[in-house]
């Protein structure tokens, strides 16, 4: 029975061992067929490929191969087109450079006309009428109304209350000839104002003398005016008066003793002075020997006037001083009034409202 047995098994190890042999060839006649067939399609290297031979088979030699080489396929893919666009044009045209042709006085055309050699001003014969006219009436009435005695003068106080400056006036030594000597200047500068316009015809035509004379005029009239009536308003005690009435106050009652503040001569020498140094820097300049000429001539005459005010009793240093400046603002502002369209500053007034009120500005080119 065991030899039955073992037979049997022998017989079927056998069938197995063949099985094993043949499939190992077919597996290599397959292998064989395909890498030829891939041969023709892709040169690719390839190893022989060999079958273990079974251990009780015996082993077969499988055909040599040729060795195989493969080739990779071209690259085709394209690059993708540039699309990158041009920058724009951007050059700029060249900067116009033509000048305009040159502006001559012959060519002009356009504005008011051109000025002639020394006429910087203007006169309007309504509104400077009026105002010579007016101011003249006003301090002719006035001049009549002190003369008649009717404003009766008080006595002055102590002399304590004066201002330290204005003390030397009461008490220093009257000099008699000074009220001559302020006359005198007051009457040099007024004969100033009276030639003055015909020197202005000599140089620049009789238009400039016509209006010299009514800004000198003009400018007088408005001075006498305003000292005629700040001396009403203030009624100081000139300081002849602190002396005279002190021995004998039934002799004070004349007006004219608190007509003191302030001087009509200052305020008259000073205002001609400054029209004529007005005028003479607006037509030879600020570098012409006349305008500095004029000036100095004219500081120096309204100080002579209001020293010898002073030393004659007449005025205390305060009435000369605040005269002079009254009388120096009549005569810069009247011809810079008058000065011509062409050349008269612009001025500009302005307001603007703030917190819990506003503010008004004013400017302009002097």
């Amino acid at each position: 029975m065991h030899a039955a047995r073992f037979a049997s098994q022998t017989t079927r190890y056998g069938i197995w061992q063949s099985m094993r042999s043949w499939t190992s060839s077919l597996s290599t006649v397959v292998v064989t067929t395909l890498l030829a067939t891939q041969a023709h399609a892709d040169p690719v290297p390839l190893l022989p490929i060999t079958a273990s031979p079974s251990p009780a088979a015996t082993p077969t030699q499988a055909p040599a191969l040729a060795p195989q080489t493969f080739a990779p396929p071209p690259l085709t893919v394209a690059p993708p087109p540039l699309t990158v666009a041009p920058p724009p044009l951007t050059v700029a045209p060249p900067p116009l450079t033509v000048a305009p042709p040159p502006f001559t006085d012959a060519a002009r055309t356009w504005g008011p006309p051109k000025l002639e050699q020394g006429q910087h001003f203007t006169i309007d014969p309504v509104s400077d009428g009026v105002l010579i006219g007016g101011s003249a009436a006003i301090s002719g009435l006035l001049s009549l109304i002190l003369s008649t005695g009717e404003i009766r003068p008080t006595a002055p106080g102590p002399t304590s209350n004066l201002l330290s400056i204005d003390r030397l006036a009461v008490t220093q030594h009257i000099d008699s000839s000074a009220g001559l000597y302020s006359s005198i200047g007051l009457g040099a500068a007024i004969g100033f104002a009276v030639i003055d316009p015909f020197l202005s015809a000599y140089r620049d035509g009789w238009d400039a003398f016509a209006v010299d004379a009514v800004m000198y005029a003009e400018t007088v009239a408005l001075t006498e005016t305003l000292t005629d009536l700040t001396k009403i308003a203030v009624r100081r005690p000139r300081p002849v008066d602190y002396i005279n009435c002190t021995k004998n106050p039934t002799s004070c009652t004349d007006t004219d003793l608190q007509l003191s503040f302030f001087s009509g001569h200052a305020s008259t020498v000073g205002a001609i002075g400054a029209t004529a140094t007005y005028l003479a820097f607006q037509r030879g300049g600020s570098k012409s020997a006349r305008a500095w000429a004029t000036l100095t001539t004219s500081v120096a005459l309204t100080t002579f006037v209001s020293i010898e005010r002073v030393r004659s009793g007449e005025h205390f240093p305060t009435d000369v001083m605040a005269g002079s400046a009254a009388g120096a603002m009549i005569g810069v502002l009247v011809p810079h009034l008058h000065r011509h369209a062409q050349e008269a500053p612009p001025v500009w007034i302005g307001y603007a409202p703030v917190n819990h009120g506003g503010s008004i500005t004013a400017s302009g080119t002097f």
